[in-house]
């Protein structure tokens, strides 16, 4: 504990230091955890995508709004003769960050890194048969069917040097969950706005804006010492001290506090994420359960009592001081799918979960070992706790494991938790991305993140049909009934969608971002 404390207060020292001497254009942007890898295709997860967007760049990219806008590549478009390829127009005089030339071939090579065996990102690429360089700024994208959604897909792929890559042998992607790492881990070659300067994991790194970029608009912020402060506390003190300009994860409960302090001011909206509770299903025993016989997440009735204990508005008033909007379907409103009707929830009822716990065979409840972030989500370890209170009013007796993020997501992963809390954002605005993760049964190309291991045949047919469906209409049809099916079995059991606030100096304007990846280049001082 010392010697982490001690880390953070050296790092601010230096930053602080940095800064005295930098010109303002210099921002310190401190955050609850750090990226958890460079590997821009190892890992698909919030914080390492926002730092990574810094470095790296995507084909396509969202606005604030939510919109779709050119990035590297300036258009595109469905071949007017094949509607299974997509065709993009690459920017030209893009440069990368040693000098070398962006071309197609990068892109090829980017794309097929990003869909390969050992890629956290190979769900968003499972409909692509094959990316081929036309010529130097022309990529097609031929699909196994039509895919007009795919666009979609590709706002969080970064685009690496094919030649950078093969010199510093990362043609293979990071292994995270086995701990491998790789040249690509602690080492960047972008197109990026920003470089990497220098890099200590979990204490603080410096990007500096790279001046060769192809924007014709230069971002105020020149330089930009990233530093990830765990503890809410030291965060927000490192604010009011002077020693960070924006913090990106506020607790709650320093909203009001800040918002009415002279010389600070804090930015609020809603985030397209939604915050659930996962189990593992099937027949085997869980192992953190004292039921050695049966695993009691298999039983429907235990579920719909989990499902009716959940007081999800006093978590709402209480844990997150009116920061959050509960739910009752694990989808964001942003999303093609959402309904009010799928979003209701039952009010909590306590007497009613027992008779069904009782009904299900567990007149005494169970025991089991809920695994939870503690520097993921808004409040992650406090939602966990107050939900582990809940389960004790009907006999399931929950021990909860708190870990950071950096420790909870290879245990996820690796689908080694019998009861976990997760958060899942949609960048595609659409729901196939959440069945293609969370749903679909873990396959090479499918269920990255479908941790309880739920399978259902008929729901994966359905799931995979989405991605060449070019009728919307039957599209959102088949969506439908997948939600029915979602709900019907208690697949997720979801919490609340996350409200953001983002903390700053007063002469500092940043956005909140939908997605919660804002980048630097959008910050404008007064």
């Amino acid at each position: 504990m010392h010697s982490t404390l001690a880390r953070i207060a050296s790092a601010l020292l230096v930053s602080t230091a940095l800064a005295g001497a930098a010109h303002a254009e210099t921002v310190r942007w401190a955050r609850a955890s750090d990226a958890l890898t460079l590997d821009p295709h190892s890992q698909n997860q919030g914080v390492t995508h926002n730092f990574n967007h810094h470095i790296y760049e995507t084909l396509l990219d969202r606005d604030t709004d939510g919109n779709l806008q050119p990035r590297l590549a300036t258009e595109w478009s469905v071949k007017a003769d094949d509607p299974t390829v997509w065709v993009f127009k690459l920017r030209e005089g893009v440069k990368f960050h040693d000098g070398a030339d962006f071309t197609a071939e990068d892109v090829v090579f980017s794309l097929d890194r990003a869909r390969s065996e050992g890629s956290n990102m190979k769900q968003l690429h499972a409909e692509v048969k094959e990316v081929v360089a036309i010529d130097d700024h022309t990529v097609e994208v031929r699909m196994v069917g039509p895919s007009p959604l795919y666009p979609n897909n590709i706002t969080n792929t970064f685009i690496m040097d094919k030649g950078w890559s093969e010199a510093n042998n990362v043609v293979e992607v990071q292994d995270f969950a086995a701990g491998e790492t790789n040249h690509a881990v602690l080492n960047t070659n972008g197109t990026g706005p920003y470089r990497l300067q220098s890099r200590e994991v979990d204490v603080r790194s410096v990007l500096a804006a790279f001046q060769d970029h192809w924007a014709e608009t230069k971002p105020a912020v020149t330089e930009i010492v990233y530093l990830p402060i765990a503890d809410n506390a030291t965060r927000i003190a490192a604010l009011l001290s002077g020693d960070v300009d924006i913090v990106q994860d506020v607790p709650v409960q320093d909203i009001e506090r800040l918002s009415s302090t002279a010389g600070f001011k804090v930015e609020t909206g809603p985030e397209n994420r939604i915050i659930y509770f996962g189990y593992r299903f099937g027949e085997e025993p869980l192992k953190s359960s004292n039921i050695k016989d049966s695993n009691p997440f298999n039983n429907p009735l235990v579920l719909e009592a989990m499902h009716l204990v959940l007081d999800r508005d006093a978590i709402k008033r209480v844990v997150m001081r009116g920061q959050s909007v509960p739910a009752g379907v694990a989808t964001p409103p942003f999303v093609n799918g959402w309904t009010a009707e799928l979003d209701a929830y039952p009010a909590p009822n306590v007497e009613r979960a027992k008779e069904l716990l009782a009904e299900a065979g567990y007149p005494d409840g169970f025991t089991v070992t809920l695994d939870t972030p503690n520097n993921r989500y808004v409040n992650d370890e406090a939602v966990s706790t107050a939900y582990v209170g809940m389960l004790g009013q009907i006999g399931i007796k929950v021990t909860l494991a708190s870990r950071p993020v950096a420790e909870h997501s290879p245990i996820i992963l690796a689908n080694q938790s019998d009861f976990y809390l997760l958060g899942w954002g949609v960048p595609t605005f659409d729901s196939a991305y959440i069945f293609n993760d969370l749903v679909h049964s873990k396959t090479d190309k499918h269920g990255t993140y479908n941790v309880g291991l739920y399978t259902n045949p008929e729901l994966d047919a359905k799931i995979v049909s989405l991605g060449t469906e070019t009728d919307l209409d039957k599209r959102n049809a088949t969506i439908a009934e997948i939600w029915k099916t979602v709900q019907e079995d208690r697949v997720l059991l979801p919490v609340h969608n996350q409200v953001l606030a983002y903390a700053m100096k007063d002469n500092i304007t940043l956005a909140v971002h939908p997605e919660n990846q804002p980048l630097m280049t959008d910050v404008a001082f007064d």
